[in-house]
């Protein structure tokens, strides 16, 4: 277990590192939903979801992690190192900088304000890491819901970059920003 938090109201999240062969399913049946669409992987086989992860797992730079509250999965949490991804190669990568994808499903469960309540202990557990000074997301540009959740977070807006796959929206959480107390922050110093 990387992490375990109570969850005011909601339960107990934890996260584990993911399981390529083993969360396979539950991830898939998340990346093909429509409303997932943005995470790019809505016509991949379960089969070719296990072999993603399975590369994702083989890098020292990139790792995924499954998101449960009481034991009953909700989600995906992975992190990267901009300097090693594609995504470094459309930015001026600054020391310090970690990258972060999420992508949150709780089914057919009931789990009122889920996003406002994991979100932050996501970030909380990123800065924890002394040499992590600015987080990195880059959803893509037509997630508005995203894009919005990130600015309500304290991140800001940088610049838009077409990785291909994807035209992207690059956001950046200063560590600074996150521990002064944004909205979504924390008041106190963490790290």
């Amino acid at each position: 277990m990387v992490l375990s938090e109570k969850l005011a109201g909601l339960g107990e999240l934890t996260m584990i590192p993911l399981d390529p062969a083993a969360h396979a399913p539950i991830v898939h049946e998340w990346v093909i939903k429509p409303r997932n669409r943005f995470w790019g992987m809505t016509s991949h086989t379960v089969d070719e979801v296990a072999d993603i992860y399975g590369f994702v797992d083989s890098l020292d730079t990139h790792h995924a992690y499954l998101l449960l509250l009481d034991d009953g999965p909700i989600g995906i949490f992975q992190t990267y190192e901009p300097a090693q991804d594609p995504v470094g190669e459309c930015y001026d990568v600054q020391p310090g900088d970690f990258g972060m994808h999420l992508l949150l499903d709780a089914g057919d469960r009931h789990l009122p304000h889920l996003t406002s309540a994991v979100f932050p202990v996501l970030m909380n557990h990123l800065f924890a890491d002394p040499a992590h000074q600015r987080i990195v997301a880059e959803p893509d540009i037509r997630n508005e819901r995203m894009i919005s959740r990130l600015q309500r977070e304290g991140y800001r807006l940088g610049a838009q970059i077409d990785l291909g796959h994807k035209k992207a929206q690059l956001t950046f959480l200063e560590r600074l920003d996150w521990r002064h107390g944004v909205p979504g922050g924390v008041a106190e110093d963490r790290g």
